[in-house]
């Protein structure tokens, strides 16, 4: 009986100890993403304080404002996620603090019971004539068996005790840290609306300031439109002058400018790429998407679209381009407007890696997940560090949002 108790209360306490494990693990993570934010809204505030001492567009001005609403959004969101974990994480522990009182309480009384009853027959001669008093050898060793068992059971019982008694100790103080960390989020989350307030404020008066001229700033659109289209035309390319060269490469016959012809070898490392579709890693550290996949209407100058055939994410200054995931460096080369850019091949996936400074890989190059390809360049005229980030299946573009983590 004894033992399916003990063994019960082994696999609670698994229990516990996993629970406890994976709300750690879900607390680091937010905290995290939290000071991550944190750095990405600092950086956008000092390339805004630096940008006002500059004659710069209003429209950059606007989009930086955005950017920084944008993740002060994210961070009370985070903030608050932190806040109502803590609180789960409180509310457990202190039904854990109620049971472990009222275990604790038994144990005592029991204990308390063992000591009296102990005391009534502590001398020497109750215990020898206790033995002395059996019928059998047998009987006489069982009942010697029997005494120290319950000399061990009592000092278990003793230790019980002080475990529990510990437990207690150092759950009220954790108690005590979580109801100090919650105060500080919540002080911090105050502090943080009231800049967003702010900030809206802001970008309320600058977008009134571009209605009024609302055809100037759509041709300023227009052209910045025109730059972007002109290097996704160089980029796809690229990319076929990059599969030409491979399929005459391989030998396989094919003349193919839109197709991949692959060995088993890089079929298998498609397919593993493909299954990894929406877990892959950032290419930069840290950074927030400044502009989207696809067809958008720009959120001010609401007359005018801009398309991209990949995402560009703002980054920190000498910021890195991380590989997305293994393969083959398939192409280095300069594209006009956007500096240079690395082409990693896998299988007939490419990811593209644009606007670097400096590079750090070679053409056929095998590269690692998370390696280093390249520093991505700042603007001269905006002091951004911008990553062009692309991903193709063989000519067909894709959205890269879908295929990294969602932060």
């Amino acid at each position: 009986m004894k033992s399916l108790f003990f063994k019960g209360l082994f696999i609670v306490f698994l229990l516990f100890s996993f629970s406890v494990s994976a709300q750690s693990d879900k607390r680091k993570e937010l905290e995290n993403r939290r000071v991550q934010l944190q750095q990405e809204i600092k950086r956008i505030s000092d390339l805004r304080t630096s940008n006002l001492r500059k004659e710069k567009s209003i429209l950059t001005e606007v989009e930086n404002l955005d950017q920084q609403i944008r993740s002060t959004e994210n961070l009370i969101r985070v903030t608050n996620q932190q806040a109502n974990l803590l609180t789960r994480e409180m509310d457990a522990n202190q039904r854990k603090i109620g049971e472990l009182r009222e275990e604790l309480k038994k144990l005592k009384e029991d204990y308390a019971r063992m000591v009296q009853k102990s005391y009534k027959s502590k001398s020497q001669q109750s215990r020898i004539m206790f033995l002395l008093s059996a019928e059998s050898f047998l009987q006489a060793y069982k009942r010697l068996q029997y005494m120290k068992q319950y000399t061990n059971y009592r000092k278990q019982q003793g230790e019980e005790i002080k475990t529990r008694t510990a437990q207690l100790q150092s759950l009220n103080e954790s108690l005590a840290e979580q109801k100090k960390a919650k105060d500080r989020l919540v002080a911090e989350n105050r502090k943080t609306r009231a800049r967003l307030a702010e900030n809206k404020k802001s970008q309320q008066t600058l977008i009134a300031s571009i209605r009024k001229k609302e055809g100037q700033f759509a041709a300023e659109l227009n052209q910045k439109q025109q730059e972007i289209n002109s290097i996704d035309r160089e980029i796809e390319r690229i990319i076929a002058e990059a599969i030409a060269r491979n399929n005459r490469e391989s030998g396989s016959g094919s003349t193919s400018r839109e197709i991949f012809e692959l060995t088993p070898e890089a079929k298998a490392l498609a397919a593993n790429f493909e299954s990894n579709k929406g877990k892959l890693p950032w290419p930069v550290r840290s950074g927030i998407v400044s502009m989207h996949f696809g067809e958008q209407r720009h959120p001010v100058v609401t007359s005018t679209t801009i398309n991209s055939n990949g995402i560009r994410i703002d980054t920190e200054k000498a910021g890195k381009a991380k590989a997305v995931f293994a393969g083959t460096v398939s192409e280095v080369q300069a594209v006009k407007g956007a500096n240079k850019a690395v082409m990693v091949r896998h299988g007939d996936y490419i990811s593209i890696y644009n606007n670097l400074d400096k590079i750090f890989v070679k053409r056929g190059d095998d590269v690692s997940i998370g390696q280093d390809l390249g520093e991505v360049a700042t603007s001269n005229s905006s002091g951004k560090t911008t990553l062009h980030f692309l991903l193709y299946k063989n000519n067909q573009k894709l959205d890269p949002e879908q295929w990294i983590i969602n932060r």
